[in-house]
């Protein structure tokens, strides 16, 4: 009987990782879906408003309209979305813990041995959710406010000081690593 059962088991087993396999697939094809959503509705907000007020006029965008944005997307898909940065803007906000922190940290590295940091991501199942990021390359609109201080205009440094006292975002380039978006889902 012990014998028959521990054949059944090995017939069994490359059905149950299959079907595992599946499901991890379609919560990470639904982890990129949510991901993507909200950096090109950011962007084109971004985009009128600097046309509006300037890059310092902006500013406001990231630190009052992307969490809203954020908040939307929350709760029309059930995931939790959020920005985070190894050298965050926003303390309250962009902080990533321990598990987006490694993902972040392994993206530079992949970055700077060549991979495009556009396709940088991770998914994986961690306890009783699912979670995922995604890399956020600084794009050329990025630089008025992120780029490297001594380019920054006055208005746009006076208003990071007055918004960010302990603001660590700036000093990027082009197509560097700025952060991620993270994902996460109840299992």
């Amino acid at each position: 009987m012990k014998t028959l059962l521990i054949a059944a088991a090995a017939l069994i087993a490359p059905f149950v990782t299959t079907l595992a396999n599946a499901g991890d697939d379609a919560l990470l094809g639904e982890a990129r879906k949510v991901a993507t959503t909200l950096p090109p509705k950011l962007l084109a907000v971004l985009q009128e408003e600097i046309k509006k007020s300037g890059p310092e006029g902006a500013i406001p965008v990231c630190r009052d309209m992307a969490p809203k944005m954020a908040g939307e997307i929350s709760q029309q898909t059930g995931w939790k979305i959020k920005r985070v940065s190894l050298k965050p803007r926003n303390e309250a906000r962009a902080i990533p813990d321990a598990w987006e922190q490694a993902a972040l940290e392994d993206f530079d590295k992949r970055a700077a041995a060549g991979e495009p940091p556009a396709q940088l991501e991770k998914g994986e199942k961690v306890g009783n959710e699912y979670r995922y990021v995604k890399a956020l390359p600084v794009q050329p609109l990025c630089l008025s406010c992120h780029g490297p201080a001594d380019q920054l205009s006055p208005a746009v440094k006076a208003a990071l000081s007055q918004h960010y006292p302990n603001d660590r975002a700036t000093g990027y380039s082009v197509g560097q690593i700025r952060g991620a978006i993270s994902v996460r889902k109840p299992l």
